[in-house]
């Protein structure tokens, strides 16, 4: 029997780790051009982290979590999500005591044991910001902003929809609650398996539920903008002046929650055409309250993930694989000693500088020159090691020219770069 991958796990096979190397180049960029700071937290975390965080009667705790007992009977899980795992890094740690607003980045795999399908595998990807100590609407508008410019990066700006709500406070929801158990009550008979319970345990959740039989009772249902408080409302429509200002187009979605409980206040998500059910690149939203659950001080944060394979999806263009700068084509055990020592220095140096591992005839390497895209081929063999020059040939103009063994190196570099330059 032929040993495959798990299901729901997938081999990232070199063409692919280009794509996603550009978009983590692209996303470090924006992330630092915005004054983010990148953190690195372990992939196994203690249960309780993700069950306090998200909350025992989500889905994600219930149903998806890879979670196990090691040898000193300790529960441990692998990181569903990011955010509950860096607010315990931020918590045990003190990090709030060096800044009063932490603005951090991570990126890396996440873990869901729930039906593969497009743009979500059981091992995904994503790219997170978290906000930690600031209130403010702007950390918000900020934390939207972010999430559009990486996403517009890859896909076209007209394909995209934000969807923005709040959720509100623990001073506004409880009204909505009251309300929205009491509906779900009256038409319980017509939800499906899944939201009969959440009726009970977690009712906001119904508003997330696919089936189209709910989606049509859940329309008469209560929405909570029609319960928020004036502090919300205003945060709210803070949060959105300044998109606005930001030049981000946005729509307002009252149906709108996510599927942690850890949320409040502003939630959103951006969302793509042409992806089918599975539309949604990015989203996020505040949870203040959250570093309480976990033991920590009352610190205000806000955040966002960008999912990794739904972004490739929307990638058109293929990142040109970058061509080798110089081949060297070494003949004899001289030469070949001697190439490497140029091969090390110029690699230094920040080219791209390929060779033959094997002793191969120069008719062989010369293809092997070609095949890697190379700019130019330095050709050196026992006649070029007496005569101490070798021979660089432009690989697009076929000429060449002699270069003096003594400063090869420096020559080639300076060449090189300068070609570059053009």
């Amino acid at each position: 029997m032929t040993l495959k991958a798990v299901k729901g796990f997938k081999d990232i096979l070199p063409e692919e780790a280009k794509k996603r190397q550009r978009i983590e180049e692209t996303a470090r960029r924006i992330f630092e051009g915005c004054g983010l700071e990148e953190i690195r937290t372990p992939i196994l975390e203690r249960t309780e982290v993700f069950a306090r965080g998200i909350g025992e009667h989500t889905d994600i705790v219930e149903k998806e979590m890879y979670t196990f007992e090691d040898r000193n009977g300790q529960l441990l899980t692998l990181r569903p999500e990011a955010t509950a795992g860096i607010l315990r890094a931020v918590i045990e740690h003190k990090l709030y005591n060096k800044s009063p607003l932490l603005k951090l980045y991570t990126m890396g795999p996440m873990f869901r044991h729930e039906r593969p399908q497009k743009g979500r595998l059981r091992q995904f990807h994503q790219l997170n910001v978290e906000y930690i100590g600031s209130g403010s609407p702007l950390a918000d508008a900020e934390v939207v902003f972010l999430a559009y410019e990486i996403v517009s990066a890859f896909a076209n700006e007209d394909d995209l929809i934000l969807e923005m709500n709040s959720l509100g406070c623990p001073k506004c929801r409880p009204l909505h609650r009251k309300d929205l158990v009491l509906f779900l009550k009256n038409n319980v008979e017509e939800l499906c398996e899944d939201c009969q319970r959440r009726a009970e345990l977690n009712p906001l959740r119904v508003f997330d539920c696919k089936n189209e039989e709910c989606q049509t009772v859940l329309k008469f249902a209560p929405v909570i903008k029609h319960y928020i408080c004036p502090e919300c409302a205003s945060h709210m429509g803070k949060v959105l002046d300044a998109l606005e200002a930001f030049g981000i187009p946005f729509v307002q979605n009252a149906y709108l929650v996510r599927g942690l409980d850890y949320y409040r206040r502003t939630t959103f998500e951006l969302k793509a055409r042409g992806l089918g059910a599975q539309s949604t690149v990015a989203a996020g939203g505040r949870y203040d309250g959250l570093s309480s659950l976990l033991d920590g001080p009352d610190l205000p944060g806000v955040g966002m993930a960008v999912g990794v394979e739904r972004l490739l999806l929307l990638m058109k263009e293929e990142p040109e694989p970058r061509r080798a700068d110089l081949f060297i084509a070494a003949l004899g055990d001289e030469a070949r000693t001697e190439a490497l020592y140029w091969i090390g220095y110029l690699r230094r140096q920040g080219l791209k500088v390929e060779y033959s591992l094997e002793d191969k005839s120069l008719k062989a390497q010369m293809k092997q020159a070609d095949k890697a895209g190379a700019r130019y081929c330095l050709i050196v063999g026992e006649r070029e090691m007496d005569e101490e020059e070798a021979i660089l040939r432009d690989m697009k103009t076929k000429e060449q020219e002699g270069i003096d063994l003594d400063d090869l190196p420096e020559i080639l570099v300076e060449k090189i770069k300068s070609q570059g330059d053009e």
